[in-house]
């Protein structure tokens, strides 16, 4: 399962999401007042499952002593009918969590399946699939999140991360080399510098500059097997040398394997986030 910690942050947010939904107040509490419910969530089609790990600290929001058995870790493959976790608490905090605790995990869910699909594309390419900045707002850490769940790699959480200087970048500061240069006198903390290369003479010009990384920009797999090797030997010959990380954008989902025997690192992509189907799980209430 990926690393995960549940920041004073994300807490606020779970307050948040329940109190969009339950709004003044569920109006069916009253019908299950003092009585205690026990639940289990069932996978309704095959896919990985993540998420669990918001479903205790959303439902002990409603009700602090609720139990929770986690029958599947975050990033397990599961089957259709298999059952994922068991609740037990309140009823009307089980009735009233269980459509927001859902909708994350189907959420999260599907970007994992789909982020699992295209790293198993890659296998045995020794390159990576990396995440972008193409999130939902205010599920940025929960979306990054699935997609290492689903076998990826997260990229820049923000703009604090590292610096990623693209056309407009350059173009308004008068070139690659001023624009690094800016960046890496007034960075506030050590901070990586990303340059985005349209053509090979901006990679090579970026490289040159002491980039650390370059993210060449919808390439054909051709011209990055000519270009990839040269961009290595500027970098080899560089004064303090250090690390060169080459990312390919721009691929379509069906061009994985192509790229991946390019040479580069990293193949970033937003289409476990922007373009997966939420996994159909559901939530069923024992007698």
């Amino acid at each position: 399962m990926a690393h995960w910690h549940l920041t004073p942050e994300l807490q606020g947010q779970l307050r948040s999401w329940l109190a969009e939904d339950i709004g003044r107040g569920d109006l069916t509490a009253p019908a299950l007042s003092g009585r205690c419910g026990r639940a289990h969530w069932v996978a309704k089609q095959p896919g990985l499952f993540c998420g669990g790990v918001v479903v205790e600290p959303l439902f002990r929001l409603l009700d602090p002593e609720l139990r929770l058995r986690l029958l599947v870790p975050d990033g397990a493959a599961v089957v259709a009918g298999q059952r994922l976790l068991e609740l037990e608490g309140a009823a009307s905090a089980l009735v009233a969590g269980e459509r927001t605790a859902l909708n994350l995990a189907m959420r999260l869910s599907g970007i994992a399946t789909a982020t699992a699909a295209l790293v198993a594309e890659l296998e045995g390419t020794g390159v990576a699939l990396a995440d972008t900045r193409k999130t939902s707002p205010g599920l940025r850490q929960l979306e990054k999140y699935a997609v290492r769940c689903g076998g990826g790699i997260n990229h820049r959480l923000g703009l604090d991360d590292a610096a990623m200087l693209k056309e407009n970048h350059l173009a308004w500061a008068g070139g690659v080399a001023p624009a690094i240069a800016a960046v890496r006198a007034s960075a506030p903390w050590p901070a990586r510098v990303i340059v985005e290369a349209e053509t090979a003479a901006e990679a090579l010009a970026a490289v040159e500059a002491g980039a650390d990384g370059v993210l060449l920009d919808e390439f054909s797999p051709a011209a990055l097997q000519q270009l990839v090797p040269q961009l290595r030997a500027v970098a080899a010959g560089r004064r303090g040398g250090g690390a060169l990380v080459l990312e390919a954008s721009g691929v379509q989902p069906d061009q994985l394997r192509a790229y991946g025997a390019t040479g580069v690192d990293l193949i970033s992509s937003s289409a476990p986030i922007t373009r997966s189907p939420w996994l159909d799980l559901s939530m069923r209430f024992d007698d």
